[in-house]
């Protein structure tokens, strides 16, 4: 299936810091709100931009998708921004989401490994390809159900593009209001992405304490 058409109207809402000090700035960044900006000028505001206007030296560290909210992380120092750069390549970096999914699992828990590649006639979207794909790895759990979808939890081990929302593709049971991804059922289920960053656990850069900091799900 090819890309719906893509539109990008980001919501005017405040910076929602969760927490900050000398070395790392937490923030939740809201649905439809690029991580760093596009190529063309109507694609200039993004979180990145907005968290350097209240804290200049901020460095990005990672991306959630436009459609995807939830927890970000970034340097406030360059040694800072280096070392947590260091923890996600080394997947040191635990990350949990929520997502409400098309249907209703089985199973109460599981593990998807199914190699991620980019779908080229069909950019941004992403495959399942056992032949040129990487490596990507998602732990799942299921918290409930409701109206005949499954509320669940997701352990992304890798961080390949989209992958949460291609494995949940590849199960069958699609993200609700998933634009890319999902059949119109599923895409018509709910006016947004039903994917939250929800938590990050990483050793803090300074200390080397291991610290945990929560963005609460708002759907």
């Amino acid at each position: 299936m090819p890309p719906r058409p893509f539109t990008y109207n980001p919501p005017d809402i405040p910076l929602d810091i969760i927490y900050y000090d000398d070395d790392i700035l937490l923030l939740n960044k809201p649905h439809g709100l690029l991580s760093v900006a596009g190529n063309k000028p109507h694609l200039k505001d993004c979180l990145e931009l907005r968290a350097k206007k209240q804290f200049p030296s901020a460095l990005i560290v990672h991306r959630l998708d436009k459609d995807t909210s939830g927890i970000m992380v970034f340097g406030l120092n360059k040694k800072a921004h280096a070392n947590l750069g260091l923890q996600f390549e080394k997947r040191q970096i635990k990350k949990i989401y929520i997502a409400n999914i098309w249907g209703i699992l089985q199973q109460k828990n599981g593990v998807i490994d199914e190699p991620i590649y980019t779908d080229w006639e069909n950019r941004p979207m992403q495959k399942i390809d056992y032949e040129n794909g990487k490596q990507a790895i998602t732990n799942w759990q299921v918290i409930n159900f409701k109206n005949n979808n499954t509320r669940i939890e997701l352990s992304p081990i890798t961080g390949r593009s989209h992958q949460l929302r291609v494995h949940m593709l590849s199960l069958g049971h699609p993200i609700l209001g998933d634009n890319l991804y999902a059949h119109d059922r599923a895409l018509n289920a709910s006016s947004r992405l039903l994917l939250h960053a929800q938590s990050l656990s990483f050793l803090h850069p300074t200390n080397n304490n291991k610290a945990t900091f929560k963005a609460p799900c708002s759907f």
